[in-house]
């Protein structure tokens, strides 16, 4: 009996001893409110570290600012190259406004020669086919010209046989019509010829300045010559990019002027011999 009692003693004392370590644990969790919030806060801190890293890497994603290219050749060039920059602007701008004119009046021409042609021509007198026709038609302004040499065919002009007196006034109009359709190229031949050295001019001086920057600086590396040898060679591209354009469009306007042309003179020639034969009807 005493040994079971001792036993059942020592189980008593181990079973009160376990709950009070259990009570214990129990309200320290409960009376440590700061402690909670603390780990509640260190579980939801991960969660913003995502959103700093994709700021980071969207910056980082970002191009950078080039120091090179033609907005460093703008911002820091000097008075004489934003001046040959200008003129090639300038002729750029030039070039294809007598483009796009000559390209209009080519078509105004062409489509006049087609009037001619079926207006002209079917009528019963000169005079009635040059009423036909528009009033700043050139084939209207050769007709009267053919028609008033025959009335001016008189005096110490009457001593040239009419058909050469005709075949005069005929041809001066037919170059003056000429004259007309050439003009503004010019600009295009001026054009082509000058902006290449034009923009040559501003790589010389451009690279002047770069070599006396950096020998002033004494600093020769890679990362100082590139950058202002090749703004410098931007302007002799700029340069080609002004000549390139004007160049095609020259040959393009004058093969377009010969193909005029040729309906303007064959409508002399036709007019002509109207003329001679109206005449010795008459």
């Amino acid at each position: 009996m005493p040994i079971q009692s001792g036993s059942s003693l020592k189980s008593l004392l181990a079973a009160v001893i376990l709950a009070s370590v259990a009570l214990a644990g129990t309200s320290a969790v409960a009376q440590t409110p700061a402690a909670s919030a603390a780990v509640e806060a260190a579980s939801a801190a991960p969660a913003a570290i995502p959103a700093v890293d994709a700021t980071v890497a969207k910056k980082a994603a970002e191009p950078a600012a080039s120091p090179y290219g033609f907005e460093a050749l703008l911002k820091d060039s000097d008075g004489v190259t934003k001046t040959v920059l200008a003129l090639l602007l300038i002729m750029s701008i030039s070039s294809w406004y007598v483009l796009i004119v000559k390209l209009l009046e080519q078509a105004k021409m062409g489509k006049q020669s087609k009037e001619a042609a079926k207006d002209f021509w079917p009528a019963g007198t000169i005079q009635q086919g040059c009423a036909k026709l528009a009033e700043n038609s050139p084939f209207r302004f050769i007709a009267e010209a053919g028609l008033e040499a025959t009335k001016k065919h008189e005096g110490l002009m009457g001593h040239v046989p009419l058909n050469d007196w005709v075949t005069m006034g005929i041809q001066r109009s037919v170059d003056r019509v000429q004259s007309n359709m050439q003009g503004g190229l010019s600009v295009l031949a001026t054009v082509g010829s000058i902006s290449p050295f034009v923009g040559l001019f501003g790589t010389v001086w451009g690279i002047m300045h770069a070599l006396t920057a950096i020998g002033i600086s004494g600093q020769a590396s890679i990362d100082k010559v590139a950058g202002p040898v090749g703004e410098a060679l931007l302007m002799t591209a700029i340069g080609l990019a002004v000549a390139v354009p004007a160049v095609l469009a020259y040959n393009w306007l004058v093969g377009r002027n010969k193909n005029v042309m040729a309906d303007v003179r064959a409508f002399g020639g036709d007019l002509h011999a109207v003329i001679l034969g109206s005449v010795k009807s008459a």
